[in-house]
C-alpha cells in the first residue's frame, strides 16, 4: 500500500499560474515514487477524521489565510500525532496569522526580486532532495527572502541562493541568515506542541514558473523532499502510528 499524501493548493491571495502544471506533474510521478496523491482546494476537508488518512500533507503554492479555525486546529492535531509536512514555494506566504504553521514551515515569506535566471548552491548533497543536483544549479525562478532564519527553529538548510548571481533591488527588512536559505528540512517539525510526536517537515522556496514543473531535476528535488518526509516512521504506512495509510494486512 503506497503512502497517501494530501496536496492542498487553495489560495486566498496571489494565485500562481503553475498550480495546475504542478498538480499534473505530481500526478504523473505518483506511481513511480510509490505514492498516492489526493489533490484538493477544499478547506472543509481539514478535519481530524479526514487528515488521519494521510502520511503527509503538502501545502502547494498557497497564499493568505486558507484555513478557518477548525481547519487550523485539525492541522495542529495532525502534526501532533506524527503527521509529516511539506511546503512548496508560496506556501511560506500562507497562514501568516498562525504561529505554529510558521514554525512548521520554518520561516514566512517576505518578498522576492524580479523573476530572473539565478544560481542556487547545494549545501548538503547527501539529502534525498539534493542528491544528483548540480553543486551550482542555474535556473529561472524566484529567490525568496524570508522574515526569519529557518535555522532558528532547528531547520537544516539544503539549498542556498548565490546572491551574486541575480539582482535584488528590494529593501530587506528581516534577517533570514547567511548563507541565504532556499530549501531546508526539519527532522522534527517545530510546529508540534510539546510532548507530542513530531513528524518531519521539508520546504523548498522553488517552484514559481509553469516551466519548472517539467524540469526533471526540479521534480527530483521535490519528490526527494516528499519521500524524505515520509521516512519519519511516525505514520501508519511505514510504522505503527495514529495517522496515515495503513499497510494492508497479509
Amino acid at each position: 500500500m503506497p503512502a497517501c499524501v494530501l496536496v492542498y493548493s487553495a489560495t486566498a491571495g496571489y494565485r500562481h499560474d503553475s498550480i495546475e502544471a504542478s498538480i499534473e506533474a505530481l500526478s504523473a510521478k505518483a506511481s513511480f515514487a510509490d505514492l498516492e496523491f489526493d489533490f484538493t482546494e477544499d478547506k472543509n476537508l481539514f478535519t481530524d477524521e479526514h487528515l488521519a488518512k494521510y502520511d503527509a500533507v503538502v501545502f502547494l503554492n498557497n497564499s493568505g489565510v486558507v484555513l478557518d479555525d477548525t481547519g487550523k486546529a485539525a492541522l495542529q492535531n495532525y502534526l501532533n500525532l506524527g503527521g509529516n509536512f511539506v511546503g512548496i514555494h508560496c506556501a511560506a506566504d500562507a497562514l501568516c496569522d498562525t504561529p505554529f504553521f510558521g514554525e512548521q514551515i520554518g520561516a514566512y515569506f517576505d518578498y522576492h526580486p524580479p523573476l530572473q535566471e539565478s544560481v542556487v548552491e547545494v549545501a548538503d548533497n547527501t539529502h534525498p532532495s539534493t542528491e544528483g543536483l548540480p553543486a551550482r544549479w542555474r535556473l529561472l525562478d524566484e529567490m525568496h527572502n524570508f522574515q526569519s532564519d529557518p535555522r532558528a527553529v532547528g531547520a537544516k538548510v539544503l539549498l542556498v541562493a548565490d546572491e551574486s548571481s541575480y539582482s535584488d533591488p528590494g529593501k530587506r527588512m528581516f534577517d533570514h541568515g547567511t548563507p541565504h536559505p532556499i530549501a531546508w528540512c526539519q527532522g522534527g517539525g517545530a510546529g508540534v506542541q510539546q510532548g507530542c510526536v513530531a513528524g518531519r517537515s521539508w520546504y523548498t522556496g522553488l517552484g514559481h514558473t509553469v516551466e519548472i514543473w517539467s524540469d526533471e531535476l526540479f521534480l527530483r528535488h521535490v519528490l526527494g523532499g516528499i519521500t524524505w518526509a515520509l521516512a519519519s516512521k511516525t505514520t501508519r504506512a511505514f510504522n505503527e502510528g495514529s495517522v496515515g495509510n495503513p499497510l494492508t494486512e497479509m
